[in-house]
């Protein structure tokens, strides 16, 4: 749903980028339009939660997404009309599409919805899952060793710089109030790769009280042994060339290599005086690449 939401908005996320033109171009499906109309835009606070079922225990990994398209097609016609028709209403600031409405109240949007899921997935991500996948894997078992080691009241104090442990409630920063008695529910904590850094919860499906948090090790895989270049032009800009066999943008290299982004700035803009690294316009952002020249000072740096 993240992805998708990138897409639609011909947005970028702040580490892994442009969701590309397969994404864009999944778009163009009727059902998978139909599923970005749900999505929230502009200020919105609010998406279905019918969208994302919270997953089981006792699902396979490999048949987990194939569970919660089928979550999405067995929706129930009053959960769906609840979500779709109230509660965008309520949280939304501007209509609901006239045709997105008579889909809802025809009974027929959980297949097309569930359609819409299967498509986008297979088009986009289903290739590159298991890379993301292991940031999920590492992160919950960081989670499990701060439980074992502190407890759980340490671990969700910890989780995100909005989310407060009081010993009997958590609090979380948002934008509108709301006091939700969730005793009797399990609390699911779901490791958000795409959605980073967001915090979601997700409260609104009866039993179900999910935290979306962001997941420890964004971008940590990448590349960066800059090797004898950085005694030539220094850590950081040897850090950021490494990181530059794709084009990004300041605020995407700031939040990959921890620098501050007026910081990335200045060091790209003494690259790019060196002709090392290309700058070009992309709508609202100034993207940078290493040039052909940098790549080989990095392949000689490395050997």
């Amino acid at each position: 749903m993240a992805w998708l939401r990138l897409a639609a908005a011909s947005g970028r996320h702040p580490v892994f980028g442009d969701p590309g033109p397969l994404a864009r171009a999944s778009l163009a499906h009727p059902d998978v339009a139909l599923l970005a109309d749900l999505l929230p835009q502009n200020g919105d606070t609010y998406r279905p939660d019918l969208l994302t079922p919270q997953p089981g225990t006792d699902v396979q990994h490999r048949h987990l997404i194939d569970e919660q398209i089928a979550h999405i097609e067995a929706a129930a016609q009053g959960d769906l009309e609840t979500q779709v028709l109230a509660l965008t209403r309520t949280h939304w600031n501007r209509p609901l599409p006239a045709t997105t409405r008579r889909i809802a109240e025809s009974g027929r949007m959980q297949r097309h919805l569930a359609n819409g899921l299967a498509r986008f997935w297979r088009d986009t991500l289903a290739e590159g899952w298991p890379r993301l996948r292991s940031i999920i894997h590492q992160d919950v078992a960081h989670r499990a060793s701060a439980i074992a080691t502190h407890g759980v009241g340490r671990m969700l104090g910890a989780l995100h710089p909005d989310m407060t442990w009081a010993g009997d409630a958590i609090t979380l920063a948002k934008p509108w109030d709301a006091e939700i008695d969730v005793t009797g529910r399990d609390l699911v904590l779901v490791p958000g790769v795409l959605t980073w850094p967001e915090v979601i919860i997700q409260v609104d499906t009866p039993g179900q009280f999910v935290f979306y948090y962001p997941a420890q090790r964004i971008g940590a895989d990448r590349d960066r042994r800059s090797g004898r270049i950085a005694h030539v032009v220094g850590n950081a800009r040897a850090t950021l060339l490494a990181d530059l066999a794709t084009a990004r943008s300041t605020a995407e290299l700031a939040a990959r290599t921890g620098y501050a982004p007026g910081t990335v700035s200045y060091h790209l803009s003494a690259l790019h005086r060196a002709r090392l690294v290309t700058k070009v316009r992309d709508g609202r952002y100034v993207l940078y690449q290493r040039t052909a020249h940098a790549a080989r000072l990095l392949e000689e740096a490395r050997s």
